[in-house]
């Protein structure tokens, strides 16, 4: 196992939830950093918190390397260190939310090299607070996109 890692922050945003939205990420390796944001014209917050991560996990390029990610999203960050997603796979996500997402998160999650950590939103953490500007930034932009997978009033 190499002892390289990549760092992901990540955060979500979204005003009226639903409402405007947007995700905002920070990835950081070897010296360098990317930042990566969207905003959709209605979603809800845990759906861009949850697609933040999604989108920092694909956009990594090298799957052998280890991945701290650092979210300050209780639904994202308990459903896999409390082994929620799970059972919810197990009982084919019913009346879970957001299904279309976990399951792109599925398809780039690896439990053996992805570690999810944490951290208190709008405190002391640069990065985090970092990816909710961007977040908040893309929600508000003129550029904002179809959450497909959304399907609220």
């Amino acid at each position: 196992m190499s002892n390289l890692f990549i760092e992901l922050y990540t955060d979500g945003a979204a005003s009226g939830n639903p409402g405007p939205g947007g995700f905002g990420l920070v990835l950081k390796f070897a010296g360098k950093r990317k930042e990566i944001s969207q905003g959709f014209i209605k979603t809800t917050n845990n759906r861009m918190e949850l697609l933040a991560v999604i989108v920092g996990l694909e956009s990594i390029k090298n799957k052998d390397l280890q991945v701290n990610i650092y979210s300050d999203s209780k639904y994202v960050v308990d459903a896999i260190n409390k082994k929620w997603l799970n059972s919810w796979v197990q009982a084919s996500f019913k009346n879970k939310a957001n299904i279309d997402l976990w399951k792109r998160f599925l398809r780039v999650y690896d439990a053996q090299k992805h570690n999810f950590i944490w951290v208190k939103g709008h405190a002391s953490n640069v990065e985090n607070n970092r990816c909710d500007e961007l977040a908040v930034q893309a929600s508000k932009s003129g550029n904002l996109i179809l959450d497909d997978g959304f399907n609220g009033n």
